[in-house]
């Protein structure tokens, strides 16, 4: 049987290899559970494993329109990045309480998703070797510096000023001129960790459908998801589906705009690697408003990649989610200008995936009207991994209507901002995107952007790793 109908990242390809006999259980029967959780991604298995542990004789059901992973979990960078670059700006929108929370939560998410992996014999690839949070220019020094600056005295894991030269050896690259480092952050392979996972969660009885997309959900005394060959009676549902919720919540569809986020990998080079300085599992971002971010594997191979490229029109997850990336060589030409010693290095695959940006930049949870017993969160902003083992947390606690700090948090009242309608929201996105490419070149080139260009780069300042000048 095929595994999938369209092209896979390299992770997932990879992951899929490593299992010798893959039982595909498609739904082909009506069933009932307590609760049902539509998306087998992190975030929808992490609700699943929270809500077991916490109540281990709920009947618990999870379908995926695939397999498990292979939607926007197993397409990202596999960069483990907290949620304290963003706490300015959370500060400002949900209160500095609400913003500790969330940071210190997502830094507690490494060490809880490194342990569940150990624990479980899970073999993710997890290095939390830290983050290395860099400027290539001195636009972006400033910025760096006012971030970090915010962050001192709130008792977040420290952030350490590294020299320049610091920088570029342990960034492979003479590009960046100031960097930060963070030891609480690193890379797995986010493919692996979702199929371990998935094999975990039906150890402990959750029964996990793929192949099983959902058609429709109806509210009534009970919630009943229609799919092809079957339905799910469920006292509440737990929508998990991210860059997908717009198509069938046509009422969230302003409080987030989707994006790709385009890598590549290139083939095994270790000792090359090392001559560069680029020798263990750290991730490095830059402060560019679509970041380049990068990391190498355990064999020696180098992912690049950069967000901010491709904006469907009013949210449609388009086929090119689900190809080869169309922005190679647009990735190609940043690859080598960060490596320029390697710019001969085969790539051997690129792809790209959905990002959903919401107009703060961090994620929101919430209910899908009034006492509605459908419960949603997405809107991650580029950066999922920590903190969907967090959204695990927050909606199993709603699910349970447990009373606690998540519960009672700014994060669980739904979006917070919403985008502009369309055609206004696509047209004026492109817009913003290629007036912040010219920005950036120019401020690359140390000369002074135009007027409108820095004014229109202003508007989008929630979709980056930090706030924006």
């Amino acid at each position: 049987m095929q595994h999938s109908q369209h092209f896979q990242s390299f992770w997932f390809s990879k992951a899929i290899q490593n299992e010798v006999a893959v039982t595909i259980n498609e739904l082909r029967d009506h069933i009932k559970s307590d609760i049902c959780i539509v998306g087998g991604g992190f975030t929808g298995l992490w609700t699943a494993l929270k809500l077991k542990e916490k109540n281990s004789s709920l009947k618990i059901a999870l379908i995926d329109k695939g397999l498990c992973g292979s939607g926007a979990s197993g397409r990202n960078g596999g960069c483990m990045i907290t949620l304290s670059t963003k706490y300015t700006t959370m500060k400002n929108t949900v209160g500095k309480s609400n913003a500790l929370l969330m940071v210190k939560a997502t830094e507690n998410a490494a060490l809880n998703i490194k342990n569940f992996c150990e624990k479980n014999n899970i073999d993710a690839q997890i290095r939390l070797d830290g983050m290395l949070f860099t400027a290539t220019n001195q636009v972006q020094q400033k910025n760096l510096v006012d971030t970090i600056q915010e962050l001192e005295g709130h008792n977040i894991t420290g952030w350490t000023r590294w020299s320049k030269n610091k920088v570029q050896h342990s960034a492979g690259s003479c590009k960046p001129i100031d960097g930060y480092f963070s030891p609480i952050a690193g890379s797995l392979q986010p493919a692996l960790l979702v199929r371990g996972m998935k094999k975990v969660a039906e150890e402990k009885g959750i029964l996990i459908f793929e192949n099983t997309p959902m058609i429709k959900i109806e509210e009534g005394k009970n919630l009943v998801i229609h799919t092809p060959s079957g339905s799910i009676v469920s006292n509440k549902a737990v929508m998990a589906i991210n860059a997908w919720m717009p198509k069938f919540f046509p009422t969230l569809s302003r409080s987030v705009i989707l994006v790709s986020s385009d890598m590549f990998i290139t083939e095994p080079i270790p000792k090359k690697l090392e001559q560069i300085g680029l020798s263990d599992g750290k991730a490095i971002i830059d402060s560019c408003l679509f970041t380049h971010y990068y990391r190498t594997t355990l064999d020696g191979r180098l992912m690049f990649g950069k967000g901010g490229n491709l904006f469907p029109f009013n949210n449609k997850v388009i086929p090119a989610f689900e190809k080869k990336s169309r922005y190679e060589k647009i990735l190609k030409v940043s690859f080598n200008k960060f490596f320029p010693t390697l710019s001969s290095v085969p790539l051997i695959c690129s792809w790209t995936g959905p990002s959903e940006r919401t107009k703060t930049g961090f994620p929101f949870f919430g209910r899908l009207r009034d006492k509605s017993q459908i419960i949603y969160g997405f809107g991650y902003s580029g950066n999922g991994i920590l903190p969907s083992y967090v959204g695990g947390e927050i909606l199993s606690s709603m699910a349970l209507d447990e009373d606690n700090e998540w519960t009672q948090s700014a994060f669980c009242r739904g979006p917070l901002d919403t985008f502009p309608p369309e055609p206004f929201r696509t047209v004026g996105a492109i817009t913003i995107r290629n007036a912040i490419r010219r920005k950036e070149i120019s401020e690359e080139k140390n000369k002074k952007p135009l007027w409108i260009d820095k004014k229109l780069a202003k508007l989008a300042t929630s979709i980056g790793r930090i706030n924006k000048n």
